[in-house]
């Protein structure tokens, strides 16, 4: 008995120190697992980290396209819809765009001999027949348009009416409303006897420098509104612009007005009553520098003009010349620029 007993508590050892031995392999097996289950927690992680970088990446690049598509679709739509949009009609502000310019040039013409019409400014050539501005009329015949400038009387409308009555000879007076205000018996007398009286404006400003559409056409309507209050006929529209300044769109606005700009392609310095040229001096440089389709600028403040008008008229009169009003001329703007 005391054997068996001794063999149980044996076997009863062995089974024990086999148990210790198993728990102690899981024992160093659970930290390892443990380990495994948090690289696979940080891979999934990881993954989801790529994803969303990769959703993000997804999401710019779409955005990027979608801006190029917009900007594209800017310019492939509206652009063409403004080209074949009809502008408006009657609408003076139609076409005022940035292909027009509003830069302020001053009108110059540079004389030739031999009664050759002169070249006027090259910069703004192009738009005389675009914008139906003249500063010669048909230069196909000797014809001579003669025009005077009325800012304020000096004294000799009157005479220089006289003398045009005498020579049969009609004429254009540009004047401004205050003129027309101060003269209306000189005005209502041009009108009687068959002369053109048409517009220099309201306040003689270059027309250039008004931006404001409004302040523009004000210009014109004082004028026509002063003439046609005196004399119960509307204004010839035919446009001086004062000092000879001009830009593109102030060209575009006056055509829009219904008025033609009218220049000039023979003037010279007889517009200062304190320093008039001779006599001499006026009929040379008056009889050398004409030539067919001119349109002559006499300022009517002048004296030494007006001495000298009459044996000017029959001067010109004698070399073959005629003298035809504004309401003669061409359908088209001439220009003599090479």
């Amino acid at each position: 008995m005391k054997k068996r007993f001794i063999s149980v508590c044996i076997i009863t050892i062995l089974i024990l120190s086999l148990c210790g031995c198993k728990g102690n392999v899981a024992s160093k097996d659970s930290p390892n697992k443990q380990s495994n289950n948090i690289m696979e927690d940080k891979i999934p992680e990881s993954n989801a980290n790529k994803k969303n970088e990769d959703d993000k990446s997804s999401t710019e690049n779409k955005a990027d396209k979608n801006n190029k598509d917009s900007d594209s679709n800017t310019v492939e739509t509206t652009t063409p819809a403004e080209k074949n949009k009809e502008p408006e009609k009657n609408n003076p502000k139609q076409g005022l765009s940035n292909n027009l310019t509003s830069k302020e040039l001053n009108w110059y013409f540079m004389p030739r001999k031999d009664e050759i019409p002169p070249r006027c400014i090259d910069e703004g050539a192009p738009m005389l027949r675009k914008y139906d501005a003249y500063y010669l009329g048909d230069t196909s015949k000797k014809i001579i348009y003669l025009t005077f400038d009325e800012g304020y009387e000096n004294g000799y409308s009157a005479k220089i009416l006289d003398v045009l009555k005498k020579c049969n000879v009609k004429a254009a007076f540009f004047v401004t409303t205050p003129y027309i205000n101060s003269n209306k018996e000189l005005v209502k007398r041009m009108v009687k006897e068959g002369h053109l009286v048409c517009n220099h404006s309201t306040t003689h400003p270059s027309m250039a420098s008004i931006s404001d559409e409004g302040k523009f056409k004000k210009e014109f309507l004082g004028c026509e509104k002063a003439f046609k209050d005196l004399t119960g006929k509307d204004m010839p529209k035919y446009f001086r612009p004062p000092m000879g300044k001009f830009s593109e769109i102030s060209l575009k606005r006056t055509k829009d007005l219904g008025y033609k700009t009218i220049f000039w392609s023979f003037a010279y310095r007889d517009w200062e009553p304190a320093s008039q040229p001779s006599h001499e001096l006026a009929k040379k440089t008056i009889m050398e520098r004409v030539h067919p389709g001119a349109v002559y600028l006499l300022h009517a403040v002048s004296k030494t003009n007006t001495e000298v008008l009459g044996d000017v008229i029959d001067d010109l009169k004698a070399k073959g010349y005629t003298f035809k009003s504004l309401d003669e001329l061409p359908a088209q703007s001439q220009i003599s620029n090479p």
